[in-house]
Order: structure tokens, then C-alpha cells, then sequence
């Protein structure tokens, strides 16, 4: 896939930044549920979600690079543009756009020539270069040992001053091939490290660590039709924030991800915020923008805008 169709998806962007409205099935004021315990765990699981949703971005850019972009198909996919997750764009509704729109970046590749390892991508957004509506700033920066279709290949990415809007993004995410030999179902071992995203505007910010599989259960089948692609996403996480909570997680049934939905569209996540228990609910396969947190027997929907 080429690079400018995988950066931009508008409606997984503006979930990454956490602009979250969170509507509680019953009033929340504090005291549902368990008190402030409960508001907490609702908070946090938006939180949660925002990370999530910031990491499974670099997944998406880390797999599209190819050969158009980078003089080698170091991604997934086919050297043709056709890539996952970005062969379509979406709008704030998760519908699907066209999206045919100029470069406002630079991507350097080091060293250049088919199959010299290590590569480094650096794709530079300079001091502002406005894609979809919101800027980004500075540097994203991927070292593959390999092509990543070759089972054992890894990419590591870091930022470098990297920005989007007021968001400023840290971290490391290290993404590595462990499917099988000869097999036909790829899987990927994810790692995010030191992660965090803050709000420069008024200081609050939210840290991320993740150790995930992803295992694509359709669409093995057609490697350059990135549309019938589903992965299912298992692991455990662990979190933090500026007001002090901290938190973990893990998958209690498998979360997926289909190529055709900016969202998640099921699977559960336990989150533990000190003795409190959460149960995050992303749904029951319908693409929608719907997640539902339960503490205590009490429902509270979060909307992902």
C-alpha cells in the first residue's frame, strides 16, 4: 500500500486523540456503582480505548509501506497500492470516502536497494503539514530487518517530535512476523513500549505499555485484497494517567478488527483500576462508533466520535 493511503483514515484519528463523549446508561455523577471508583473506571477505559486506537494507526502504517513508496514491498501487501486498512478512507460516520489527496510529507529511505536490511523509513511532517483536516508535526520513524511478510522480520517505530494537532505522541511499538513457516493464517507479536499521547494545550496525558497478538483470520486467502482482511487481537495492557490512576487489562474474548470499520467492532477487555473491575464491551460485530463499560452491574456507553 502506499504510505498516503494508510496515514489518514479521519474517523481512527480522531478516536486516537480521545475525543470521547461518554454517556452512562444511568447517571453518573460519582456516586453510581461503586462511587468514585466506578467514575474512574469509565474514565479510564476511555483511556484505554484512545491508546488502543493511536498504536493500531502505526500497525497500519508500519504494514502499508511498499514498493511504490519505499523502493522495496517492505509491508504486507503488493507493490500495486492496493494495501490494508487505508485502501478506502473513512469520515467521522466510519463511512468509507475516497480519498485521492497530495503529499504534504517526505519519506526517506536508508539505505536505498531492494533487499539491503536494515531499512529505515522516516516519514517527516516538518512544522506542520495539514492531511484530513489536522496537522501533524515531526517525525515517524520505522527500522525493518526485513520485508515484513517474511515470518521472523520485525519493524521497531519510535516519533521524533511527532505531533498531531495539540497531541503530542511518544513511545516505541515494535511489531514482529510469527506466523508459521508455509502456513496460510499470518500473526504478528505487537509490543508498545513507553507510550504516551498529551494534550500540550492543557497538560493532561495518558501512558501506555501492550503486549499483543494479532492473528488474521480472514482474508488469508487474498494477500493483495486488503478489504476481506479480519484480525483478532489478544494481550494484556497496563496504563496510566495525569490524574493519577493507574490500570490493567486484558482480553477476555478476542477484540476484532476488520479492514472495512475504523472501529473495533467486538470483543471484551477486563480493566482493573485498584480493587475495581470493568468489563469493556466493544459490541457484537456491527461497524458503529459503541462501546459499552460495565462496573458493578452498571452499563456505561462510551461513543467514539
Amino acid at each position: 500500500m502506499k504510505i498516503r493511503t494508510i496515514l489518514f483514515r479521519s474517523s481512527g484519528l480522531v478516536l486516537a486523540l480521545g475525543l470521547f463523549s461518554l454517556n452512562s446508561c444511568t447517571k453518573d455523577n460519582g456516586t453510581t456503582g461503586s462511587g468514585l471508583n466506578a467514575a474512574a473506571v469509565v474514565n479510564i477505559s476511555a483511556d484505554e480505548s484512545t491508546s488502543d486506537n493511536v498504536f493500531n494507526e502505526v500497525f497500519d502504517n508500519v504494514a502499508g509501506i511498499d514498493n511504490a513508496t519505499a523502493g522495496d514491498s517492505l509491508g504486507l501487501y503488493g507493490s500495486d497500492g492496493s494495501g490494508v486498512f487505508g485502501a478506502v478512507a473513512f469520515n467521522a460516520a466510519g463511512e468509507m470516502t475516497n480519498q485521492a489527496t497530495a503529499r504534504c510529507f517526505t519519506v526517506t529511505v536508508t539505505p536505498q536497494g531492494k533487499g539491503i536490511f536494515p531499512k529505515t523509513v522516516t516519514i517527516d511532517f516538518g512544522t506542520g503539514c495539514d492531511k484530513g483536516g489536522h496537522i501533524r508535526q515531526g517525525k515517524i520513524i520505522t527500522v525493518y530487518s526485513g520485508r515484513l511478510g517474511v515470518p521472523g522480520s520485525q519493524a521497531v517505530t519510535t516519533f521524533d517530535g511527532y505531533k498531531v494537532d495539540s497531541f503530542a505522541i511518544e513511545g516505541k511499538h515494535t511489531l514482529t512476523n510469527i506466523s508459521d513457516l508455509g502456513g496460510n493464517q499470518r500473526a504478528f507479536h505487537v509490543v508498545v513500549e513507553n507510550a504516551k499521547v498529551t494534550n500540550t494545550a492543557n497538560g493532561r496525558w495518558r501512558g501506555w505499555n501492550a503486549d499483543r497478538t494479532r492473528t488474521q483470520i480472514e482474508g488469508n486467502g487474498t494477500p493483495y485484497y486488503p478489504l476481506d482482511d479480519v484480525f483478532s487481537i489478544t494481550g494484556a495492557r497496563s496504563g496510566s494517567n495525569s490524574e493519577g490512576r493507574t490500570w490493567s487489562g486484558s482480553t477476555i474474548t478476542p477484540l476484532i478488527r476488520k479492514a472495512t470499520c475504523p472501529w473495533l467492532v467486538s470483543g471484551t477487555v477486563k480493566l482493573t483500576v485498584n480493587s475495581t473491575d470493568g468489563v469493556l464491551d466493544y459490541g457484537d460485530g456491527t461497524c458503529d462508533n459503541q462501546a459499552v463499560i460495565t462496573v458493578n452491574g452498571v452499563a456505561h456507553t462510551i461513543t467514539l466520535h
